[in-house]
């Protein structure tokens, strides 16, 4: 379990792919201060294992769902990645709940400055926005931001500077690629709706259900 609350950026050192798989070793500091195998790292909003480490850096296995459903296929030796280690019993909750499962893929579609702040409009898939609620939470690799914009098919997010400064949204440019999770609670809540109302209408009496049974 994430907060959204990115750490710390890394710096990809090595990429090594085997078929659809592949495994990242990671420059870092502060999320390798207190590391262990098999500890859960976000890494752009998605929870990997650690599977190898030392003082400056760790490595962590990719499967190939994950490469699929996610854009690290798009990294590259330098590459910056967003980093959070997972949330700790006696800290502060300063995002929201982020499960590190990222839903999928959306693309950047416009960046404006306003005032203090810079609007992302992010394209996602409808069935990703159908989730999602006006002044909600959203994570964008790993970022725990509010919706101020939601159509069918464009979210819009404002990220003051220091967020800017201290993750990769300043190497992002129009046509980048960010992973998304949806909040879990709209998630949740959206699947139990949509299941009563299913199970609701197939429970409705109609003529030929009384016909088929012998009415």
């Amino acid at each position: 379990m994430f907060t959204g609350i990115v750490e710390e950026t890394g710096t990809i050192q090595a990429i090594k792919k085997t078929g659809l798989s592949m495994a990242l070793t990671i420059a870092a500091s502060k999320v390798t201060s207190d590391v262990k195998l098999g500890d859960s790292i976000a890494v752009n909003g998605i929870c990997l294992t650690v599977t190898g480490f030392s003082d400056n850096q760790f490595t962590v296995d990719v499967m190939p769902e994950t490469v699929k459903a996610t854009s690290l296929n798009g990294l590259s030796k330098g590459s910056k990645v967003n980093l959070e280690r997972a949330m700790s019993a006696n800290g502060r909750f300063g995002g929201h709940f982020v499960s590190g499962h990222v839903d999928g893929t959306a693309e950047i579609t416009r960046i404006e400055k306003k005032s203090n702040a810079v609007y992302y409009d992010l394209k996602l898939s409808p069935e990703l926005t159908k989730t999602l609620v006006l002044k909600g939470s959203i994570t964008v690799d790993g970022v725990s931001l509010t919706i101020f914009g939601l159509s069918d098919e464009i979210v819009t997010v404002s990220v003051i500077p220091h967020t800017i400064s201290e993750t990769i949204f300043q190497t992002k440019t129009v046509g980048s690629t960010v992973n998304i999770e949806c909040d879990m609670i709209g998630k949740y809540l959206y699947r139990f709706l949509h299941k009563t109302e299913q199970t609701k209408s197939n429970q409705t009496i109609t003529e030929a259900f009384l016909s088929e049974n012998g009415f």
